[in-house]
């Protein structure tokens, strides 16, 4: 017997992703790589410490929930945070990185045919996610408003919700808009899982990279019974390549994702972990988590204006390391075509947004431009000059 596709049909609708096709752009033109959200620049030495110690005596598979001092550290930070006590191992799951977490939530949360609510522009794992585990994904756009901030349509929200609703994923502070949730919107959203009986996923990844008070929902009234939060090493210490995430929530639900993520990796890379844990105790004492917001304020405020002198009008982000731009003025038919033109046209990398929108609604992205901001000041300043060629 032939088969007609040898592959599932789960997979069929995915191509490879936009962040591989524009890196590998930039370095055909050796082009400064706005596009792609990792750091160029070392982590703080305190964390490269950290690392150096661990290194020499954990070699080992870690425990399934993760390293009892990598538990413990979330633990005390997140309890702070969220105004709740959380235990150690029973409200937390170590995992590998976010892209793990989301994967594991979906696998734990959805039997096939329940929705879940994104948010447009998307990150792009998390309609593979919610496809991979059986889920439908439902999209409600945000909207650039004049000011420069985004929003949705809190009736069309209400729409998107039905019976079949599982989830609302959010993501705050926001990829690629750099929008910070507020807290009437996160209560609406809370209010909506509460109509619905539905979970909310909050992936807080840049919850340190802020211009504006950044809330988690788990922290409202309401919010923590039904809220997975969901964040990582990578961001917030430079450090993308270790993979070190987690997710917490109640402990009914931690239970389920960790059922899922026993099948998944079991184990995640035990002296990454405990370097993990050492980071996030000095952090805590050091003033690191001050210091990385006014970097990352700076920064913005480079590329910010940089492209107000350029034909590319940046719409400020109240958090995150990107920067969305309005590119209407210099006539190209859409995101895509000037984002595969810009490295051969003067040395800058960006990634389309249209590639976090459905299909439906990939015309939003038209005339948008994504960069991003995590970059030394030198490879800033370097893409400033190429820029205002434009």
């Amino acid at each position: 017997m032939t088969r007609t596709q040898p592959f599932s049909t789960r997979i069929a609708t995915f191509g490879e992703t936009v962040f591989a096709q524009y890196t590998r752009l930039a370095k055909e033109h050796n082009a400064v790589n706005l596009g792609q959200g990792f750091p160029d620049f070392p982590p703080p030495q305190f964390v490269l410490e950290s690392l150096q110690h661990a290194v020499t005596d954990y070699q080992q598979y870690a425990p399934l929930p993760g390293m009892p001092q990598l538990n413990q550290a979330i633990a005390h930070k997140m309890s702070k945070a969220l105004g709740v006590t959380l235990e150690p191992t029973q409200n937390i799951q170590i995992t590998v990185g976010v892209t793990e977490a989301l994967f594991a939530v979906m696998q734990a949360l959805l039997d096939p045919g329940d929705e879940v609510i994104l948010f447009e522009p998307f990150y792009d794992a998390y309609p593979a996610d919610v496809i991979m585990a059986g889920g439908v994904p439902k999209y409600v756009p945000l909207q650039p408003q004049s000011d420069g901030t985004w929003q949705f349509d809190k009736d069309e929200l209400q729409r998107a919700c039905t019976p079949k609703t599982k989830a609302i994923l959010i993501n705050t502070p926001h990829n690629p808009t750099g929008k910070v949730f507020s807290k009437e919107e996160l209560g609406d959203i809370i209010n909506l899982a509460h109509d619905f009986n539905a979970f909310i996923i909050s992936d807080e990844v840049y919850e340190h990279i802020t211009f504006t008070p950044h809330i988690s929902p788990a922290s409202l009234p309401g919010g923590f019974e039904r809220t997975l939060t969901l964040s990582s090493i990578g961001k917030t210490f430079s450090v993308t390549g270790w993979k070190i995430g987690w997710v917490v929530a109640p402990q009914e639900l931690i239970h389920a994702v960790r059922m899922a993520h026993q099948w998944i990796p079991f184990a995640v890379a035990t002296p990454l972990q405990v370097a993990s844990a050492k980071a996030l105790e000095c952090a805590a004492t050091n003033g690191y988590y001050d210091e990385l917001q006014t970097m990352y304020e700076a920064k913005k405020d480079l590329l910010v204006k940089s492209l107000r002198k350029t034909p590319l009008q940046p719409l400020e982000p109240q958090g995150s390391y990107f920067v969305m731009a309005n590119s209407s003025s210099l006539g190209y038919k859409n995101d895509v075509e000037l984002c595969k033109d810009l490295p051969a046209r003067i040395g800058v990398a960006a990634i389309p947004p249209s590639a976090f929108y459905s299909d439906e609604h990939k015309h939003f992205a038209k005339h948008l431009v994504r960069f991003t901001f995590c970059k030394t000041d030198e490879a800033l300043n370097e893409a400033k000059k190429r820029l205002q060629t434009l």
